[in-house]
């Protein structure tokens, strides 16, 4: 005979029904809680992460981790800490294993990769520098005394190894300089003093092609390192040369535009020769865009603009050149 159950013992057994039930929707909502605090956690971490079951499918991963979905497919799960190289950029790989999961991350480290190279080869590029000076400056410096002492007829050959030695001098001057930073030692200074340099400095260079050259006439006063600010404008000028010789036209012309806007004196240097064929690269160390350079041109003619409270750009418009500003 079944056994009936009293209103008391069934009332209790309801009242014990709701309260498994709160306390199930109370833990339900913890874990829904808890889940979505990870979700954040791991979202406002700057590296890619990814959740991983025993079986290599994925349990949780936040939006960086969907977006190199496709590095996540190359990754080595058995490995705890190693470098990956995807899609050109660098990547540091941590790997723990937790319980039955295992948590994977994953951190750009393309810039420190690339800063660690730079002064690697900047070192290495000081160095070969030092040894370099001195045989260069014996050369130089017989050079000098054969010029006075040469026929005629050979005087061009000598000239043209003094050409050849001031691109030597300044390879070297501009890698021991980008090797130990730009410090600008500023005095007033005037623009003939600078355009009279930049001219020699021109008759020193290399180039085959009939280029004319348009400067500012009028000589203003500027505030700044004379010396280095004959190497910025010989570097652009320079890379203007290198621009029209290898243009197709058989001249051109550069032009340094100039005028003051305030407490601030704005140049624009333009030229005729081929167009800028990889704008990103232009003022990254080691890396020209034409053949003749050693990719530090650029790259010291921003920095001694930025030592003088200024800063460069290429020329907005249909124009090809380089706009760059210093204070006065």
């Amino acid at each position: 005979m079944t056994e009936m159950i009293s209103p008391a013992e069934l009332k209790a057994l309801i009242d014990q029904t709701y309260k498994v039930e709160e306390e199930y929707v109370a833990l339900r909502q913890s874990y829904n809680h808890l889940q979505s605090t990870i979700e954040q956690v791991i979202e406002f971490l700057p590296n890619a992460i990814w959740i991983v079951d025993q079986d290599g499918s994925v349990f949780l991963q936040n939006s960086q981790g969907k977006a190199l979905s496709q590095l996540f497919d190359t990754l080595r799960l058995d490995e705890e800490d190693y470098e990956i190289t995807f899609n050109e950029r660098s990547y540091l790989i941590k790997s723990a294993r937790h319980n039955e999961k295992r948590l994977l991350s994953a951190t750009d480290i393309t810039e420190q990769k690339r800063k660690e190279n730079l002064a690697t080869m900047g070192q290495m590029a000081a160095h070969l520098s030092h040894e370099i000076r001195n045989p260069v400056g014996s050369i130089a410096l017989l050079a000098s005394t054969l010029i006075k002492r040469v026929i005629p007829e050979n005087r061009p050959i000598v000239e043209e190894i003094q050409k050849s030695l001031y691109r030597i001098e300044r390879i070297i001057k501009a890698t021991l300089m980008f090797s130990k930073g730009v410090s600008a030692q500023k005095n007033s200074i005037r623009w003939w003093q600078i355009r009279e340099a930049l001219l020699n400095a021109i008759g020193y260079y290399s180039y085959a092609k009939n280029i004319e050259f348009k400067f500012p006439e009028d000589n203003f006063e500027l505030f700044g390192d004379l010396d280095l600010l004959v190497m910025l404008f010989s570097n652009f000028v320079f890379n203007a040369i290198d621009a029209i010789e290898l243009d197709d036209e058989e001249e051109g012309t550069i032009t340094i535009e100039h005028r003051v806007e305030g407490t601030t004196h704005i140049f624009e240097i333009y030229d005729t020769g081929i167009a800028i064929e990889n704008e990103k690269a232009l003022f990254e160390a080691f890396k020209s865009t034409k053949e003749r350079g050693n990719g530090l041109g650029l790259v010291l003619a921003k920095n001694i603009v930025e030592s003088h409270g200024g800063e460069v750009g290429l020329c907005e418009g249909k124009a090809k050149g380089f706009r760059f500003t210093l204070a006065s």
